[in-house]
């Protein structure tokens, strides 16, 4: 089953455990650093892939060393970079995570070539042959805010092809315009603060239920160690965290969608689909990084 990621991708250099930023030119050790693909659409893409689905990705990266790693750690997972656009004097997106004892994750952050990503990068055909599509990042890769993409969205949807919709950042602006693509999506992703951010609500089950008024069939809300909260027009249900060892927080979301996604595309129920999501990011939050701890669809489902 082909599925589409299309927006943000992210170089992602962690270390852990880090309990303070050394002044000057003092040394810390530490247990372990990595580099990884992240973000919403490349980090779902490489978990969509350890769930069973074949996954192309299209969004944009820059034409720096950076994106050389990028692109050969994606395509080491299995996923077709072949769509994924080089933008000459650009930056790789990257973030640096010093990931905290208790799994925290303060970071520090290039948005780079994500920035500059619009429908002319997209390839449409491919879109159109999509069993889904997921669209990770829509408040930063804000040129997608096109109405050529969303009447695309809005064909492939009336053919049958899901589209999902996961978020980035936490800034107020940007995620008041990711809403424009709420009514051409089937399901959106936020966590719990975006959530609130977006509707400027306090309230989260409230604030679900605002995102659902504006055109989507439901609206997951992640809430790290207190699960999720999924709501539909039959009504709102909570879906609670599995317990695990936590050694770091940095992809669960991603995987949440990743595995939530390939629940509806083994035609379960928006429920068991969150479950499966659930268990997804269980497994993730046991490694460092947006991938680890995670390795197939039948060991994460042992889970439940």
């Amino acid at each position: 089953m082909t599925v589409v990621t299309v927006g943000v991708h992210i170089v992602d250099i962690l270390a852990r455990p880090v309990e303070h930023i050394p002044e000057g030119q003092d040394t810390v050790l530490v247990d372990q650093i990595r580099l990884t693909a992240a973000g919403a659409a490349a980090g779902t893409a490489v978990d969509l892939v350890k769930l069973g689905n074949d996954v192309v990705t299209m969004g944009a990266v820059g034409d720096d060393e950076l994106a050389d790693f990028l692109l050969m750690v994606l395509a080491k997972r299995g996923v077709d970079v072949s769509r994924l656009v080089r933008r000459a004097g650009e930056r790789t997106s990257a973030s640096i995570l010093p990931i905290r004892p208790d799994g925290g994750r303060p970071s520090f952050h290039v948005p780079g070539a994500n920035l500059t990503v619009t429908y002319a990068d997209l390839d449409p055909d491919v879109l159109r042959s999509a069993r889904a599509i997921h669209l990770g990042g829509m408040d930063v890769t804000f040129g997608l805010g096109d109405p050529a993409f969303f009447a695309l969205l809005d064909s492939v949807r009336s053919s049958g092809t899901l589209v999902t919709m996961d978020l980035l950042s936490e800034m107020p602006d940007l995620l008041g315009m990711a809403r424009a693509f709420l009514p051409h999506v089937d399901y959106v992703l936020p966590n719990e603060s975006q959530a609130l951010l977006m509707t400027g609500l306090t309230d989260v089950e409230a604030a679900a239920r605002a995102l659902l008024a504006d055109g989507p069939r439901g609206v997951l809300v992640t809430l790290g160690a207190s699960g999720s909260l999924v709501v539909t027009a039959d009504g709102a249900e909570r879906v609670p965290a599995l317990k695990t060892e936590v050694s770091d927080t940095t992809g669960c979301g991603d995987a949440y969608c990743a595995g939530f996604l390939t629940g509806l595309l083994h035609d379960r129920d928006v429920l068991t689909a969150a479950r499966w999501g659930t268990a997804a990011a269980a497994r993730v939050a046991t490694g460092l990084g947006s991938d680890a701890g995670l390795t197939d669809l039948d060991s994460t489902l042992a889970l439940l």
